[in-house]
C-alpha cells in the first residue's frame, strides 16, 4: 500500500500548500513546481499537475508570477516538444488577469515555448489561443494578444495569416486604449515578421490609424514604430510614409510626444537616411531645441551632437549652433547641463575655426555655470576641443577657467579637475604644466577645510552624528578612525569625507604625473614639497602625504625611496595621532617589495616592533600585520639566493 501512496505523495503536498492561507507556503511550493515534475514523471505532470494548475485560482499576484515563469521552463518535464502544448492552458489563463506584470510574464513564457514548438502543433494549437485572446470580452486578454502573433504569423497557412493581419488591425482600433498601447507596442515586431507586400498595404495603414489615435500614450509609442517600421521599408517608402510622421509627431500637442521624438531623433534620421534628414528633420529638430516644454528640449539638447555628425559643417552651424547659443543660457539647469554633456563633441564636427569662433564662448559661459553639473560636464570632455584646436589655443582661452575652477565649492567639480589634470599635463608639457599648474596639484594635498566651513554648517543641521560614526563604522577602519577623532567637531565631520576624496584623488594625481614626468622631475617638483607638508600642524594632511609616498615609492624607485622618502614615514611613527601611526605601518608595508633587503632589516622591521608595542589596538594590529609581511618576504628572498648559489634544504 505504501508503495501505492508515495507517488501521490508530491502532488497531495503541492495541492495542500496551494491551498494554505500562508502567501509563502503557496509562493515556495510554485518555486518547487520543476521538483515536484520530476518526482511525478512525464506522463503524470503532463495529466495531472498541468490540470491543476490550468485550474488553481490563486488570487495572489506574486504567487501567479512565479507560476508564470515556472511555466516557460517546463517543456523538459512535460515529455519535451511534442508535449509542449499542454503548457498553453494554464498560461492562456495567466494572460488574462488583471495584474500587468502577471499579464507580461505569461505573455513571455509562451513565446518562449511557441518558439520551441513544431510548426503543426502552433498550427493546431497556439493560433487558436491568441485568437481566443484576441476576442477576449476582457481587455486583458486583448492586451496580451499583441505581444504573440510574432510568434505564429511565420507558421501560419496564407489564409491564416490575412485573418491574423485583420484581427491585428482590430487590435489596433480597439475601444480600450491599453489595447491600442500593446498593439503599437508589439506592431513593430510583428510587422518584422510580414510579407513585403502585405507590410505596405495592411501594416502601414494600421500604423497611420495609430499616428493619429486620440490618445497621447498611444501616439507616443507608435514614435518607437517609426525607427522599427523605417529599418523594415524600402528608403524611397520610408520617405513617403514615415518621414511626414516624424515631423508631424515634432509639432504634436502632447509634450510627451514631442519628447519621445527628441529622443529618439538619431534613430528616426538614421531610418529615413541623410538627405531626408538635411532637407525635412533639420526645422523640425530646431522647433524641438525651441520647445516650450524643458523635458523636450532636455531631450533634444542631449542629442545635438549626433544630429549635427549627420550634417555637413554648414547645416550645422547655419541650423544647429543658434539653438545651442541658446540654450546655453536657457532657463533650465539641467538643460545646459544636458547641452554640457554633449557640446564638446561638436568640435571634431564643425572644425578648427568654427570651435574656435563658435563653440569657445560658449564653453566658457558654461565653464562659469552657476549649476555645479554643468560644470562637470564640460570639464569631462575637454579632451575632446583639444584634439581639435591644440594645446596653444586651449591653454590661452579655457586654462585660466580651469584654474579657477581648482578652487571651486564644490568638491565634486574640484575632483573633475584633478582626474583631467594628468591627461593636460600629458599634452602640455612639463615646462608649461610647471609653470601654469604644478602649484595646484600640491595644494590640492592639503585641500582647504576652511573653504567648505560654510557648507559643512548646512549639512550638519539635523545630522545625528552617533548614526553617522555608527554607519560610517561599517566602512574601512582608517576612514571610521579618523571620523571618530574629528567627531569633537560637528562641523568637520559632515564634510571631512568629501574633502578626503579630493585630498586621496590629489596624490593618485601626484603619482600620474611622476609617472608622466619621470622620477628626476618629481625629485626636483614633489619631493621638496613633501618634506614640507609632512610636519603639518593638521594630522589628517599629514596621513595623505603618507599616502602619497606609498603611491610615489613604485614610480621612484628602491634608492629615492630610501634615502628620500624612507626617513620621513620612520620619523612620522613618532607622531602623537594614533591614525598617523598605524598608517605609517601601512606604508612600511608597501615599501618591503620595493627597498633593498638591507633596508628592511636596519630600518624598517625595528621601526615595526616598536610599533608593535604601540598602547593604541589599531596600531598594534597593523604593524603586526607588517611584521609578517616582512618576514614572508625575507624568507622568500633566502629561498631564493640559497638556490641561486645551488643549495637545497637537503
Amino acid at each position: 500500500m505504501a508503495m501505492v501512496d508515495q507517488p501521490l505523495y508530491p502532488i497531495a503536498v503541492l495541492i495542500d500548500e496551494l491551498k494554505n492561507e500562508d502567501i509563502q507556503l503557496r509562493l515556495n511550493s510554485i518555486r518547487r513546481l520543476s521538483t515536484i515534475a520530476r518526482a511525478l514523471g512525464e506522463e503524470r505532470t503532463r495529466k495531472e499537475l498541468i490540470p491543476f494548475l490550468s485550474e488553481n485560482n490563486d488570487d495572489d499576484d506574486e504567487v501567479l508570477l512565479a507560476m508564470a515563469e515556472e511555466l516557460g521552463v517546463f517543456i523538459p518535464y512535460v515529455g519535451g516538444v511534442e508535449h509542449a502544448n499542454v503548457l498553453l492552458p494554464p498560461l492562456e489563463t495567466l494572460c488574462t488577469v488583471e495584474e500587468t506584470c502577471v499579464r507580461d510574464k505569461a505573455v513571455e513564457s509562451l513565446c518562449r515555448i511557441g518558439a520551441q514548438m513544431r510548426e503543426q502543433d502552433l498550427v493546431e494549437h497556439f493560433i487558436p489561443l491568441v485568437k481566443r485572446l484576441a476576442a477576449g470580452e476582457w481587455f486583458t486578454a486583448r492586451v496580451s494578444s499583441c505581444g504573440l502573433f510574432h510568434i505564429v504569423y511565420p507558421s501560419a497557412p496564407e489564409v491564416v495569416k490575412t485573418e491574423l493581419r485583420a484581427i491585428y488591425g482590430q487590435l489596433c482600433q480597439d475601444d480600450m486604449p491599453m489595447v491600442r498601447r500593446s498593439a503599437a507596442t508589439n506592431l513593430g515586431k510583428f510587422a518584422a515578421t510580414v510579407e513585403a507586400p502585405h507590410l505596405k498595404s495592411d501594416i502601414m495603414s494600421v500604423f497611420e490609424d495609430l499616428t493619429q489615435d486620440d490618445q497621447d500614450s498611444v501616439r507616443l509609442l507608435a514614435v518607437e514604430g517609426c525607427a522599427a517600421l523605417g529599418k523594415l521599408l524600402e528608403p524611397q517608402d520610408c520617405v513617403a510614409h514615415i518621414l511626414p510622421v516624424i515631423v508631424n509627431f515634432s509639432q504634436d500637442k502632447s509634450w510627451r510626444v514631442r519628447y519621445m521624438v527628441a529622443n529618439q531623433l538619431y534613430e528616426l534620421c538614421e531610418a529615413v537616411g541623410p538627405d531626408p534628414t538635411r532637407s525635412e528633420l533639420v526645422p523640425a529638430y530646431v522647433r524641438l531645441l525651441r520647445d516650450n516644454e524643458a523635458e523636450v528640449r532636455i531631450a533634444a539638447a542631449g542629442k545635438v551632437t549626433k544630429f549635427s555628425r549627420i550634417l555637413n559643417p554648414e547645416l550645422a552651424i547655419q541650423h544647429i549652433l543658434p539653438c545651442v547659443k541658446e540654450l546655453s543660457t536657457d532657463s533650465s539647469q539641467h538643460v545646459r547641463s544636458a547641452l554640457a554633456s554633449v557640446i564638446m563633441g561638436m568640435a571634431p564636427v564643425l572644425g578648427k575655426d568654427a570651435t574656435i569662433e563658435q563653440l569657445l564662448p560658449i564653453f566658457l559661459s558654461l565653464l562659469k555655470d552657476e549649476f555645479p553639473d554643468v560644470r562637470l560636464n564640460i570639464i569631462s570632455k575637454l579632451d575632446q576641443v583639444n584634439q581639435v584646436i591644440g594645446i596653444d589655443l586651449l591653454s590661452q582661452s579655457l586654462l585660466p577657467a580651469i584654474v579657477e575652477l581648482a578652487e571651486d565649492r564644490h568638491w565634486r567639480v574640484r575632483l573633475a579637475i584633478i582626474e583631467y589634470i594628468p591627461l593636460l599635463a600629458s599634452q602640455l608639457g612639463v615646462g608649461f604644466f610647471d609653470d601654469k599648474l604644478g602649484a595646484l596639484c600640491m595644494q590640492w594635498l592639503k585641500d582647504k577645510l576652511e573653504r567648505n566651513a560654510r557648507i559643512s554648517r548646512e549639512c550638519c543641521h539635523g545630522v545625528d552624528l552617533d548614526r553617522v560614526v555608527h554607519l560610517t563604522s561599517l566602512w574601512s577602519k582608517e576612514l571610521s578612525s579618523r571620523i571618530i577623532v574629528d567627531r569633537s567637531s560637528s562641523e568637520r565631520l559632515a564634510f571631512s569625507l568629501h574633502v578626503y576624496s579630493i585630498r586621496d584623488a590629489a596624490a593618485n594625481n601626484i603619482k600620474r604625473l611622476a609617472e608622466e614626468f619621470g622620477p628626476d622631475w618629481a625629485m626636483q617638483h614633489i619631493i621638496p614639497q613633501v618634506l614640507d607638508m609632512v610636519t603639518d600642524p593638521h594630522y589628517l594632511y599629514r596621513m595623505t602625504i603618507l599616502q602619497a609616498i606609498s603611491l610615489l615609492a613604485p614610480v621612484l624607485g628602491s634608492e629615492i625611496t630610501s634615502s628620500k622618502l624612507l626617513p620621513l614615514v620612520i620619523n612620522a611613527s613618532k607622531d602623537r595621532v594614533p591614525n598617523i601611526k598605524f598608517n605609517v605601518a601601512k606604508v612600511l608595508q608597501s615599501l618591503i617589495p620595493i627597498v633593498d633587503q638591507s633596508v628592511v632589516e636596519n630600518s624598517i622591521r625595528p621601526c615595526l616592533v616598536e610599533l608593535s608595542e604601540d598602547p593604541d589596538v589599531d596600531v598594534r594590529f597593523f604593524a603586526s600585520q607588517a611584521l609578517q609581511s616582512s618576514e614572508q618576504v625575507l624568507c622568500s628572498e633566502k629561498t631564493l639566493s640559497r638556490s641561486e648559489m645551488g643549495f637545497d634544504d637537503h
